[in-house]
């Protein structure tokens, strides 16, 4: 696979990760208003930091670093 193909699916990758990471913030913030189970709501917010640690993981492959 080619640099750029990689690049490509890197950030398809990146984007759907974002829109999960989305998709989740709405949820919890939707089932703390509804006063839902805070277990669930606890299990949820670990699944939304797990998928920003695979976004910033996956940003320092997409943007590498500078060095000045």
């Amino acid at each position: 696979m080619s640099d750029d193909q990689q690049d490509a699916e890197r950030r398809m990758t990146f984007a759907r990760l974002q829109l999960e990471h989305a998709d989740l913030k709405a949820a919890i913030e939707a089932m703390v208003a509804q006063g839902s189970d805070p277990l669930r709501i606890q299990r949820l917010k670990k699944k939304k930091l797990e998928l920003k640690d695979r976004m910033e993981k996956l940003s320092s492959k997409i943007i590498p670093d500078i060095i000045a």
